[in-house]
């Protein structure tokens, strides 16, 4: 079995962290263990550490919008596989997952050992799905909207997500220690890439890739 470097886990919910780094650690006795509760501090370690092995990434990490975080790391960094968590199961979840460049799905009722099985199989080259999988049809509405996304540079991401909050332009500014002028000219940018012509419209884009639209609460 390949053993690996460095792997990261990306979720907020410490409980949820310590059993799995309980379980793997003596499993995987060579890696070193990175931990993020935001994704602020996932995109730190990614930066960080390039050569990273595979990020463990919860889907409601705060700081993120269902997907679309998944789409932004694959976009900017391709050579690391990413494990989608998430206590949601359903097949039309998976299947997104997957189809936006996810390595497996790993539900959170999953035990153990067989979360154990599934990160040997991605670490392997191989895509890891739950045994009760079926696939539905493909989504390609949402195929569109991953695309122009991913064609987001980082900070445009990161300011994107900012709208979805209902941030104000002097707020994100302020947090990114950049000029009001500045997020305009990417808020500019992002419109153009996303095909909107507003923040209300970019914001109902990217609802595409939120597990909202897709799962009843």
């Amino acid at each position: 079995m390949i053993q690996p470097d460095k792997i990261i886990i990306a979720d907020d919910h410490p409980l949820f962290r310590q059993a799995l780094l309980g379980t793997l650690k003596p499993k995987f006795s060579r890696a070193r263990w990175f931990e993020a509760q935001t994704i602020a501090e996932l995109e730190k370690h990614l930066h960080d550490h390039k050569d990273c092995d595979l990020v463990l990434l919860d889907l409601n990490i705060p700081g993120g919008h269902g997907f679309n975080n998944l789409v932004n790391i694959r976009q900017h960094f391709p050579q690391v596989p990413v494990i989608m968590i998430s206590a949601h199961e359903d097949n039309d979840t998976i299947t997104k997952a997957i189809e936006l460049g996810a390595s497996g799905f790993i539900p959170k009722s999953t035990p153990i050992d067989v979360i154990y099985q599934a990160i040997v199989a991605v670490i392997e080259g191989n895509v890891w799905l739950p045994p009760q999988y079926k696939a539905p049809a493909a989504d390609t509405q949402s195929s569109d909207i991953a695309e122009r996304v991913a064609s987001l540079t980082q900070q445009q991401h990161r300011i994107l997500m900012m709208f979805a909050e209902g941030m104000l332009n002097k707020q994100i500014a302020y947090d990114l220690n950049v000029s009001e002028a500045t997020i305009k000219a990417h808020a500019t940018a992002i419109f153009r890439k996303l095909n909107v012509r507003n923040r209300t419209q970019a914001v109902i884009a990217i609802g595409h890739l939120d597990i909202s639209d897709n799962i009843d609460s």
